[in-house]
């Protein structure tokens, strides 16, 4: 079940790679959520839309080798560039003149190719945990090699050509624990695996293939990035490091919102915040300033209690107060407000 419907579907056309598009309510500017990895289809967007669709057109589609998009061979069918081009063909394709672009981890690298190339088109653009080439990698990823056998599958050693072939749910598995981080995350997880389990080892090859092929200078692209740009990144992100987000909001001039505690798919892990901003980035586009924020997960928050004490009797109230008064003791920074009233409030 889907929180809302699209109101239009269809195919956008590249030679012999169609791409899957829907476009969901009404209203400028049109936000257009971009694919990320192909590992997963466009509904990793779904906390999204219905959301955004509210007082905006949004259009999303499958990134090519995912959803039911088509499935080209070769790494030269997964370059920036071609994703870039995608971007074009969907918007043509929608009717859509310009739009703002949000783009998650490998996303990032789509819409600011996009936006590099088509500046006239690009209202502003929103990028989320960026996989961009600006800071250190974590050390765990940096040690195996993608394309050679390996004497380990542990940790990041599944990220590793052979192994997919071998053994590619349990890859997925593990990629998407690093995704998503945060306690509670089963949801997450079962539903990411799930879409990549409708894609093969094979596309992901040639896409891990493309992207370590690649020669891009991301310093010279953002160089050319004129529209106003957001960066949200956690700062607890086991797959990019917040960092590189950092970084990417230096050389852009944008503005960069990290979440304390937060890993790589805010997105899915804190809708509301994710869409909230994505909001307010949209309404202050005619006037961008520049800011550095930090939202703290629930989690990471000091402890606060609320305590519903009822007015009736007052005996319940003195042994309420000494409950508190336990509790502080085990929990020394806990804030305890108090649903009250007279006379439990003088008490």
């Amino acid at each position: 079940m889907r929180a809302r419907q699209p109101d239009a579907t269809g195919f956008a056309r590249r030679g012999d790679v169609s791409l899957h598009w829907e476009a969901f309510g009404a209203g400028e500017p049109v936000i257009a959520l971009l694919p990320t990895w192909s590992i997963i289809p466009s509904r990793f967007w779904k906390l999204q839309v219905a959301t955004l669709a509210r007082r905006h057109r949004v259009v999303t589609f499958d990134g090519r080798g995912a959803g039911l998009s088509s499935r080209p061979v070769g790494p030269d069918a997964y370059t920036h560039e071609e994703f870039a081009a995608d971007v074009e063909a969907v918007l043509d394709a929608t009717g859509t003149e310009r739009a703002v672009l949000v783009g998650l981890s490998a996303g990032a690298m789509w819409g600011l190719q996009f936006a590099a190339d088509h500046p006239q088109r690009t209202q502003g653009l929103v990028v989320i945990g960026p996989s961009v080439e600006l800071a250190p990698q974590h050390g765990e990823r940096a040690v195996y090699e993608f394309d050679e056998p390996l004497d380990t599958t542990d940790g990041w050693a599944k990220y590793n050509s052979y192994y997919w072939r071998r053994n590619y749910r349990d890859f997925a598995e593990f990629f998407f624990a690093q995704m998503f981080s945060e306690w509670h995350s089963t949801k997450q997880i079962e539903d990411c695996v799930g879409w990549a389990l409708e894609t093969t080892p094979e596309v992901l090859i040639d896409t891990a293939r493309a992207r370590h092929a690649g020669t891009d200078d991301v310093r010279a692209l953002c160089a050319r990035v004129t529209a106003p740009v957001l960066v949200i990144h956690g700062d607890k992100d086991r797959i990019k490091p917040h960092s590189a987000g950092a970084a990417l909001a230096e050389l852009v001039h944008g503005e960069l919102v990290t979440i304390a505690g937060g890993g790589h798919g805010p997105q899915s892990r804190d809708p509301i915040v994710v869409n909230r901003l994505i909001e307010e980035f949209v309404d202050q586009l005619q006037t961008p300033q520049p800011r550095r924020r930090t939202w703290v997960r629930a989690a990471r928050r000091p402890k606060r209690a609320l305590y519903v004490s009822s007015p009736i009797g007052l005996g319940h109230a003195l042994r309420d107060a000494s409950i508190a008064d336990e509790l502080r003791k085990l929990h020394p920074d806990l804030h305890i407000d108090w649903l009250a009233q007279h006379p439990v409030t003088k008490v």
